[in-house]
This record gives C-alpha cells, sequence and structure tokens, in this order.
C-alpha cells in the first residue's frame, strides 16, 4: 500500500496494510525451534497451529522468549512453545479500520494482532504496519 495521510491510514482497512506472508508452528515444538525459524525469516512472531478445530490458535513473540526463557535462565531446547506462548489470540477481520485496529491493539496492551476472514488467518497486522502507513 502506498504511505498515506494520518487521516486517510485511520480509515484504511486492516488487508490493506496487514503482512500476508504468516508463519505458523506446533505448541509441541521446542523453543530453540521457533527461535530459529524467527531468526531465520527475519520475524517477530509465529502463530501457533491450533491442536484441534474447535481448539484457539496461539502466538510465540520474540518478547515471550527474552520474558519466559533468557530471563529466567530456561533451555530453549527443553521448553515447549505451547509453555510460553499466549494464548487465545486477538483477532482482527481483513475490513476492520485502522483506527478501530489500533484502539483494540492499544487497549489490550498488544503490539500485533492475526487477521482472520471467518474461516483462516490470512494475515497479522503489527502497530509497525500501521505505523509505517503514514505519509509525513
Amino acid at each position: 500500500m502506498a504511505e498515506k495521510t494520518l487521516k486517510d491510514v485511520r480509515f484504511a482497512k486492516a488487508a490493506d496494510v496487514m503482512t500476508r506472508d504468516v508463519a505458523f508452528i506446533d505448541g509441541a515444538a521446542t523453543a530453540a525451534e521457533a527461535i530459529r525459524i524467527m531468526r531465520e525469516r527475519k520475524i517477530s512472531c509465529l502463530v501457533v497451529n491450533r491442536r484441534t478445530p474447535d481448539d484457539a490458535w496461539g502466538i510465540v513473540t520474540r518478547k515471550d522468549v527474552v520474558n519466559k526463557i533468557v530471563d529466567p535462565g530456561r533451555d530453549p531446547d527443553e521448553v515447549k512453545v505451547f509453555e510460553i506462548m499466549t494464548k487465545p489470540l486477538v483477532m482482527l477481520s481483513p475490513g476492520l479500520a485502522l483506527k478501530y485496529c489500533a484502539r483494540l491493539m492499544h487497549n489490550t496492551g498488544i503490539r500485533r494482532a492475526v487477521v482472520f476472514d471467518g474461516k483462516d488467518i490470512v494475515g497479522i497486522l503489527s502497530n509497525s504496519d500501521i505505523f509505517n502507513a503514514i505519509k509525513v
């Protein structure tokens, strides 16, 4: 999406600026594997797959790794992703205006939210995506 003025960005949709290439990992994988994937792909989070269709997705972020692995001094090869992930996710509709996405993210204290079209995860919207869409 081309950069827009702040007024235009507030009314743009999540689908206009979201990251479409979403990386997934199983909850049974190790934190070390999650770290490797995030480094290789140069990304800050992974969506954790559901165990069953009735289960909720989770998310593991660099912040989770720092706060739940590095700080307490745990071995990433011995910690499973499901032990450090956040679940359930905050999800957004692709058609939700960015001003409401920003408000929801601010009110829930999150930096990124999964974009869900009712069937599948179609992207991730981060506060950086919103920020980078503003033309100054």
